[in-house]
């Protein structure tokens, strides 16, 4: 769940004008927030009609589409960046729709909860699954269909032929350099295609 402070960090990484596609944009807030204080332009994906509703009323264009089909849609490079925030664990085919946001876009940004975060692991060696911010399901009612951890990524991110250009963690809206694999609740790559 991308918080306000987690939506102010990634919009510093897109660059002031840029055509943006945001894949799972939700109600539509970090679209708005790009558009009016990054001059970006673009619209989002999204499948829930409740958010759909959402991103009307802030005036943000969306197209209601199932990630899970790819982005067949969309032409090479058709933006600048795309934005895949917290869309990753709910996807059955990661890969795929990796590689096509890096064929749709130029740069690319994706997050996801990191399940090596300590509180999580400190969890499991309990013999719990974790609930926390980031995660804040049951194990038996989580929409999440994975889970994965900061250096999951680093390992798919080369199986799917994608050059990280930036990574980084995020906890509570603060950015996590040093060890954010076990200290961030959120991995942050910024990608591009091989």
């Amino acid at each position: 769940m991308t918080s306000r402070a987690d939506h102010d960090v990634i919009a510093r990484l897109v660059p002031r004008g840029s055509r943006v596609l945001d894949l799972g944009c939700g109600d539509g807030a970090l679209l708005a927030h790009l558009r009016d204080a990054r001059d970006c332009r673009g619209f989002g994906v999204e499948i829930d009609d409740a958010k759909l509703v959402a991103c009307i009323r802030r005036n943000v264009k969306v197209l209601q589409l199932d990630l899970e089909e790819g982005l067949a849609l969309f032409e090479d490079d058709s933006f600048d960046v795309v934005l895949q925030l917290d869309t990753l664990q709910h996807l059955h085919h990661t890969e795929r729709l990796l590689r096509e946001t890096a064929r749709v876009g130029r740069m690319s940004i994706a997050s996801f909860p990191n399940f090596a975060h300590w509180p999580n692991r400190f969890s499991v060696l309990r013999g719990r699954m974790p609930v926390t911010k980031v995660l804040p399901y049951q194990w038996y009612d989580t929409p999440n269909i994975r889970v994965g951890t900061f250096a999951d990524f680093e390992v798919l991110a080369g199986q799917c032929g994608l050059r990280v250009l930036e990574s980084f963690g995020l906890h509570e809206g603060q950015r996590v350099d040093r060890w954010p694999n076990l200290l961030a609740s959120t991995a942050v790559f910024k990608f591009e295609r091989a």
